[in-house]
């Protein structure tokens, strides 16, 4: 089971990463598109899409909390 859940924990360590890195460029595109477009009311695109990357973050982070919490019972076994 270690052995199993070892690679997983890395490939969601991975996912973390990039959801993190997408959520940060879409932070510094909106960041330049809200200076070009003025005051123009609600969310832009690229907003929108980083509270979408930074909210996949936080469930990579959570499966990767679960994983853990499962490969320390099955050690403590």
């Amino acid at each position: 089971m270690t052995y199993l859940l070892a690679p997983v924990i890395v490939i969601l360590m991975i996912m973390v990463v990039v959801s993190l890195v997408r959520g940060i460029m879409a932070f510094l595109k909106s960041t330049r598109t809200d200076l070009e477009r003025g005051d123009a009311p609600g969310a832009s695109e690229m907003q929108l899409l980083q509270n979408r990357m930074m909210f996949t973050r936080i469930k990579y982070q959570a499966a990767a909390i679960l994983v853990v919490a499962v490969l320390l019972a099955v050690a403590k076994s």
